[in-house]
């Protein structure tokens, strides 16, 4: 079996950090577009005002995002975002905390925000095995 051209080989290794930086970028974007959402997650307990998480939390997806998409930066960018993913992790256990009593439909997506940390974390490592 022969290699691929090492031109197939870079998009192979790009596309998974190319995927991750377009969710960061969006969701990023979206804690300064629609706060509101994201305030109502900080978990109560965290010192200062949920909106400062929310932006903070927004600062931190959208450079993590710009470090993925630069070959130079990716390495320390699947770092950030491995950071990122645990950073936040806290705030979709207080979403299953404060939605618990809401309808099924809301808990589902509560809880269903539980696993899906992983495989983004597990697309991280990868990303910073490859670069």
């Amino acid at each position: 079996m022969t290699c691929p051209p090492p031109e197939l080989q870079q998009i192979a290794t790009r596309a998974p950090a190319y995927r991750l930086a377009a969710m960061l970028l969006g969701v990023g974007t979206l804690h300064f577009v629609t706060p509101r959402p994201f305030d109502a997650i900080v978990p109560a307990e965290l010192p200062g005002s949920p909106r400062f998480y929310t932006y903070a939390s927004g600062v931190a997806e959208l450079s993590t995002a710009g470090l993925l998409l630069s070959p130079r930066t990716r390495k320390v960018g699947a770092l950030a975002a491995i950071a990122v993913f645990l950073g936040v992790y806290p705030a979709n256990i207080n979403m299953v905390r404060l939605w618990w009593k809401k309808p099924w439909p809301m808990r589902l997506a509560a809880i269903a925000r539980f696993p899906l940390q992983f495989p983004m974390i597990a697309q991280a490592v990868k990303v910073y095995r490859t670069s």
